[in-house]
């Protein structure tokens, strides 16, 4: 497989991805209390947003490439 014919399919897939979740989702624990054998921790979710632009972008992109890589072959 020609490499801008992969690089293609990954972009559409990241493309597509982008706009199925809207973001990246992650959770971390931070100490909350910390005083000598007591200690307490909290889980906090955090989002990373990906706007629906980069998917777009990431979309076309992918697209272009597989149109070019056939063209081309």
């Amino acid at each position: 497989m020609k490499t801008n014919t992969l690089l293609g399919i990954i972009l559409i897939v990241i493309g597509v991805a982008a706009f199925a979740y809207q973001g990246i989702t992650y959770t971390t624990r931070e100490k909350v209390v910390d005083l000598g054998p007591l200690q307490v921790t909290a889980e906090k979710t955090k989002t990373l947003p990906l706007p629906p632009i980069a998917g777009g972008i990431a979309l076309v992109g992918g697209i272009v490439l597989l149109v070019m890589g056939n063209k081309k072959g």
